[in-house]
């Protein structure tokens, strides 16, 4: 399984705004559709992303307002992606070792979506059920041993 998997698992749904867009129309869009971060996208390409975290950060620095903050002035500029073909291992470890709830996934050069952590363990726990399945089935149709006596 691998990332391109995770997406496709997912739906294809992608929440996008413009880095001169207001924080406060970003926080909007989040809480409207229960999403924890949103893709800043300048230009048809990827200008960074602005989670939950981050406006959180910004809530911190102006005394709980988000007054006429700006997306860019508190995004991520450069987040960490991942190509499609990014292992559902390898993506998994990324995300805890640099504690990322949420990653752009890139698919020859484009945009294919963002997966979030939450995604990967429904991914991960979908596939392991599905193997689960199959074993037990396989079990179930175990053939009778043949006797000695033939």
């Amino acid at each position: 399984m691998n990332a391109n998997d995770v997406l496709r698992a997912k739906g294809n749904a992608l929440f996008t705004v413009q880095p001169d867009a207001s924080l406060w129309s970003a926080v909007q869009t989040m809480t409207e559709f229960d999403i924890g971060s949103v893709v800043v996208m300048d230009h048809g390409r990827l200008a960074g992303m602005l989670t939950f975290r981050d406006v959180f950060q910004a809530l911190r620095l102006n005394d709980g307002r988000v007054g006429k903050g700006l997306v860019r002035d508190s995004m991520d500029p450069h987040p960490t992606v991942v190509d499609a073909e990014t292992d559902v291992d390898a993506l998994r470890r990324l995300m805890l070792d640099k504690r990322m709830r949420y990653v752009p996934v890139i698919d020859q050069g484009s945009l294919a979506g963002v997966i979030s952590f939450h995604d990967v363990a429904r991914a991960v726990l979908e596939e392991q059920g599905y193997e689960n399945r199959m074993l037990k089935d396989y079990i179930r149709d175990w053939p009778e041993p043949e006797s000695a006596n033939g």
